[in-house]
């Protein structure tokens, strides 16, 4: 009777430990994925295979060998998987911080989504990191502290190609613009696609390392992507945006009023500069002025 009674709780329990080991194999195989670690682990697995054959064969000069070796190969993946390993602690440090303090919501970037379709029309090129749990204080100091609050205007402003500071990133803390002309790591992903350039490369670089949100405009086609995880989501529509970054920041964010213009940056001018020009010569000045 005791054994047939304890049968079903030593199954429970077995099944239990299976499927937190498959849970725990499966986020490793989706944090190596896509990655430079991802060969790394194909080196390990064969070493792995090697020792169990030596010892299967009683090969004993290779068992000894491997067995020796054995201890430095453990700091030794430490030292190679060593980005993987930061980016899976900050990511559950993440989420235990977000379990804890669900009541708080995330700021709303209003400003962002507007100023992101300012430069998708205009084809500026943007690059702005949305700072969550993790700090970005090491890329802050590499550009021009500014600690100002966030708004349209003052985004467009910074990312003016005749701006001193539109080349770098700006990063966002909360509703403050922290710096700006900030320099970030580019990633090195090789799956990645070889038609994105370095911006590109920057803001993917940057959610590498953190759980930051970066958000990319093209110069050269005016698409706007969102870079989350080392992943990006491309070609992304102004409404798409909002939504994305609704989600990520975990709060709604209510449809912004998007203006119609394109010509937010050009200063007025006398009604006579304009009375001789073409409307195609208007727009080429336009186009030098933003």
């Amino acid at each position: 009777m005791t054994s047939t009674g304890a049968w079903p709780q030593i199954t429970v329990i077995s099944v239990v430990d299976i499927v937190l080991v498959a849970i725990l194999i499966y986020q490793f195989l989706m944090l190596v994925r896509g990655t430079r670690a991802a060969p790394m682990l194909v080196g390990v697995a064969t070493l792995g295979l090697a020792f169990y054959l030596a010892r299967l064969g009683e090969l004993r000069t290779l068992n000894w060998l491997l067995s020796t070796l054995l201890p430095y190969v453990v700091f030794a993946l430490i030292v190679l998987f060593a980005s993987e390993i930061r980016h899976a602690l900050a990511n559950l440090g993440s989420r235990i911080s977000l379990m804890r303090s669900s009541n708080s919501a995330a700021d709303v970037y209003d400003d962002i989504v507007l100023a992101a379709n300012l430069f998708s029309q205009n084809q500026t090129g943007a690059l702005i990191v949305i700072e969550r749990e993790i700090g970005l204080r090491t890329y802050i100091e590499s550009g021009v502290a500014m600690d100002a609050r966030l708004s349209y205007d003052l985004l467009a402003t910074i990312f003016r190609p005749s701006a001193p500071l539109h080349d770098g990133a700006v990063i966002v803390q909360r509703d403050r613009i922290a710096a700006a002309a900030c320099f970030l790591p580019l990633s090195m992903n090789p799956v990645l696609s070889t038609q994105l350039g370095t911006r590109h490369r920057a803001g993917i670089g940057i959610t590498e390392e953190t759980d930051s949100v970066a958000v990319i405009v093209s110069e050269e086609t005016g698409s706007i992507s969102v870079a989350i995880g080392g992943h990006i989501e491309r070609d992304l529509t102004v409404e798409r945006l909002r939504v994305r970054l609704s989600s990520l920041l975990r709060r709604y964010a209510p449809a912004p009023s998007l203006p119609s213009a394109l010509d937010d940056f050009v200063e007025d001018e006398p009604p006579s500069s304009h009375s001789s020009a073409r409307p195609q010569d208007s727009g080429a000045r336009t186009g030098r002025e933003d």
